[in-house]
């Protein structure tokens, strides 16, 4: 009877092992969904006013003072539609410097102003970059996916590096 219990003992002991198994990985799987789906979140309020912009209004910034985290300037139309405004603002000064004209998208019924073309599009999906990062650490170390987590890390690191060139050039 010995051999028989050992036998049952250790399949119950495998069962049990793969069942935790799976749940580690079904959990951190819903973790770094959790950590992609903030990035995306916290990139598209930005992203969609550049990547969607038909119907906007669409010109050129010249920023002539920043203050905290905020730079302002008077605003040129270039697309149909637009007006011209004696000052709109641009959040993130990082991204912008006085002195410099910058092309922009205006956010509807506001003066905000969010910097277009490529590195405004990169720019606004620098969340996502980080989520991507993020994301990437928690699927090599929870589920045990190297390969996916060094997919994850690449593309996270050229989304940033890429937003970095770009606003850097632009600057």
């Amino acid at each position: 009877m010995i051999p028989a219990m050992s036998a049952t003992a250790s399949t119950a002991r495998q069962a049990s092992v793969t069942a935790l198994r799976w749940g580690r990985v079904g959990a951190m799987g819903a973790v770094a969904a959790l950590i992609l789906f903030a990035g995306v979140w916290g990139s598209w309020g930005t992203a969609q006013q550049v990547m969607l912009s038909k119907g906007r209004e669409q010109g050129t910034v010249r920023v002539t003072s920043c203050s905290g985290d905020t730079c302002s300037g008077p605003f040129s139309p270039t697309s149909t539609g637009a007006q011209a405004r004696a000052r709109v603002e641009i959040a993130q000064p990082v991204a912008v410097r006085r002195g410099r004209t910058y092309d922009v998208v205006l956010k509807p019924g506001t003066a905000d102003a969010v910097r277009s073309g490529p590195a405004g599009i990169l720019y606004a999906w620098v969340p996502l970059g980080g989520a991507l990062l993020l994301a990437s650490v928690v699927v090599a170390g929870g589920m045990r996916l190297t390969r996916a987590a060094w997919v994850l890390a690449g593309c996270g690191t050229a989304l940033l590096t890429g937003a970095f060139l770009a606003v850097s050039a632009g600057s």
